[in-house]
């Protein structure tokens, strides 16, 4: 994936807060002059001319209206597109998709010899092909029509002469969702997309976009018609800040009804997945597999089925707090804010779930109500909730907490597939296949690489956040003692 410091992530920094600023403070009367402000005269081209760069901008505000650009005529002014974004009354389906004008139609994946090649003797590249398609003359040569592109040429060269050039966005789909239609543009195959996010973040073009529900959550706080709930992921320690307290104070600020801590949620989880473990393992399981990431169960569906007889059966933390919130306040409208793109694919299937915002989306709603959460009043949770919810964001959290809860009732060795790429589902279409997961029979799988706290949602490095998550788990109770009270 791209570093996270580049133009692409900067300027769609940059136009969710244009956006939000504008919905917020003029109630999108300068919207269709967005893309001009944006990309403004003078500027230098990014894709070859202000007109493409401003047409991209355009497409990138349409998908954060909760539209999907490449089923819409592009043509039509943006205003067109608020105006029916703020008649919706449910969410818009959760879509990643590539933006039109944006997709540079990239070459497909191919190794190619640079000119370190010194022709040695040796030639591992030509023994090792598995399909003999190098040939050797001075300076080694690679016959692309039988090249099956697996790299080992790249990986056994002593030169690293051989260079592997990959389509970024294919590249980092695990699940291969993404292809080349018969323009050479990229096009996602929605039956396989697992949300993750992962192309969003790869492709050096920002051509990938996913459809937001920011403006749906602003226009509900806006008409308060029904109070709106904010239930916060546990992922958000550090990413606004170091005080958790002044964060909740300004989601009240902006107008959220309440403010709660889907740790909470998270405990019923640890409790309920440690309880199944137990009962599973007495009844001769050979392992089991989280199942509180969406882009995981995603993947489990589309991408290996025969994985989910092992899969928990457990509600994810989202699903818990949900339930909370909706039994507590039945008129109200809920709202997930974390780290993942995927939870809308979950809140589609939980009717107590409304929308999900991304912690980016916060980011730009903050921006664009002029509000600075370090001098916000401090409000704490109603609830407190445990160490061992709130270290769930972190990659191993969730298999700590649920061995927390087992103990000594049952034999529980983990492992943690931290990150899903090509070779992790490999490994757990394996574990199906044998009905073993070797030495382990608690998997935990993460979809992002160091957990929740990798999302592509947000907004801060994921180690300086995971440090975060750490230092507030410290100061946090023991479940055994909560549940004891």
């Amino acid at each position: 994936m791209l570093t996270p410091k580049n133009n692409v992530a900067l300027m769609r920094q940059n136009v969710y807060a244009k956006v939000a600023e504008s919905f917020l403070q003029r109630q999108f009367s300068d919207l269709d002059a967005l893309p001009e402000v944006i990309v403004p005269d003078g500027a230098s081209p990014m894709r070859g001319s202000l007109e493409r760069d401003r047409q991209v901008v355009k497409e990138q505000i349409m998908a954060l209206l909760g539209f999907v650009p490449e089923n819409e005529d592009v043509s039509k002014p943006l205003s067109h597109f608020s105006a029916e974004a703020l008649k919706r009354t449910s969410a818009p389906v959760a879509t990643v998709s590539v933006l039109p004008s944006a997709c540079a139609a990239c070459m497909e994946t191919r190794l190619t010899v640079t000119e370190m090649c010194r022709g040695c003797f040796a030639r591992p590249c030509a023994v090792n092909c598995p399909k003999k398609t190098i040939t050797v003359d001075g300076k080694a040569f690679i016959h692309q029509e039988n090249c099956i592109k697996c790299g080992l040429c790249a990986t056994v060269c002593p030169y690293g002469a051989i260079n592997k050039a990959v389509v970024p966005c294919e590249d980092a789909c695990p699940v291969g969702a993404l292809s080349k239609d018969e323009n050479g543009h990229e096009h996602i195959d929605p039956n396989k997309c697992i949300s993750c996010g992962k192309c969003t973040l790869s492709c050096p073009f920002g051509a990938i976009f996913h459809n937001s529900q920011m403006i749906d959550v602003l226009n509900a706080v806006q008409n308060g018609k029904r109070p709106v709930v904010a239930m916060l992921a546990p992922a958000v320690i550090g990413q606004f800040g170091n005080d958790i307290n002044k964060v909740i104070g300004a989601l009240k600020k902006i107008g959220f009804a309440d403010v709660t801590e889907v740790a909470e949620g998270a405990d019923v989880t640890t409790t309920n997945e440690a309880a199944e473990f137990v009962e599973r393992m007495h009844e001769g399981a050979p392992f089991m597999t989280t199942s509180c990431c969406p882009a995981w169960m995603k993947a489990a569906e589309t991408a290996l089925p025969e994985i989910k007889p092992f899969i928990s059966s457990t509600g994810s933390p989202m699903y818990y707090m949900a339930e909370i919130v909706k039994k507590e306040r039945p008129d109200c409208i809920s709202v997930f804010v974390g780290p993942c793109l995927a939870k809308r694919l979950e809140a589609e299937k939980n009717p107590n779930v409304d929308y999900v915002l991304v912690f980016e989306e916060l980011q730009a709603i903050l921006a664009g109500s002029q509000i600075d959460v370090n001098t916000c009043e401090p409000v704490p949770f109603a609830k407190v909730s445990s160490a061992q919810g709130r270290i769930f964001p972190v990659s191993g959290g969730v298999a700590g907490a649920v061995a927390h809860m087992v103990g000594d009732q049952a034999d529980y060795r983990p492992e943690a597939i931290n990150g899903l790429n090509k070779e992790s589902i490999r490994k757990l279409k394996m574990y199906a296949a044998k009905k073993s997961a070797g030495a382990f029979n608690m998997v935990e799988v993460m979809c992002c690489e160091s957990g929740c706290v990798g999302g592509p949602g947000c907004v801060v490095l994921p180690k300086k956040s995971a440090v975060m998550v750490d230092a507030y788990v410290k100061t946090s109770p023991d479940l055994k003692d909560l549940q004891g009270k």
